[in-house]
């Protein structure tokens, strides 16, 4: 189990660089001044040439390529709610990096989320280990 505690912090913290370099890239490119074919295009073209939104999108598929990983080798109801402890990290890296005012309530609101994913990796470490003679029958059992 530690071994995917390890590749899932390290793909939150890839997915919180990914958030700070959309952040970053988003306000450059700026606003959509109006909606029309052409602005639309010249929006586009200025988000794909934007060194920090491509960056920000390759943390972004690296973060995907790790939750592939650890989706194929745990139970979602274990790995997804963890995926969470991401807004705590993101929250950091708003305060830190971004320089963002995070209130006092939002500080109160990553504390519950670090609660409840400390509370599911409880649960994971309490659930006793699989034991083949008392396990249900596969499908090629049957």
């Amino acid at each position: 189990m530690t071994k995917l505690l390890v590749i899932l912090m390290v793909a939150l913290v890839l997915e919180s660089i990914g958030v700070v370099f959309l952040n970053k890239g988003l306000r450059q490119v700026g606003d959509l001044p109006k909606v029309s074919l052409v602005e639309v295009g010249r929006l586009v073209a200025r988000g794909a040439t934007n060194t920090h939104l491509l960056l920000g999108v390759f943390f972004e598929t690296l973060f995907f390529v790790g939750l592939l990983i650890l989706l194929a080798r745990s139970n979602v109801s274990f790995i997804w709610p963890l995926t969470s402890l991401g807004f705590v990290l993101t929250t950091l890296a708003a305060k830190f990096i971004l320089g963002e005012e995070v209130t006092a309530t939002r500080w109160s609101g990553v504390f519950l989320i670090m609660v409840g994913a400390s509370l599911i990796t409880w649960s994971e470490n309490a659930k006793p280990p699989n034991n083949p003679a008392t396990a249900p029958p596969t499908a090629a059992a049957k």
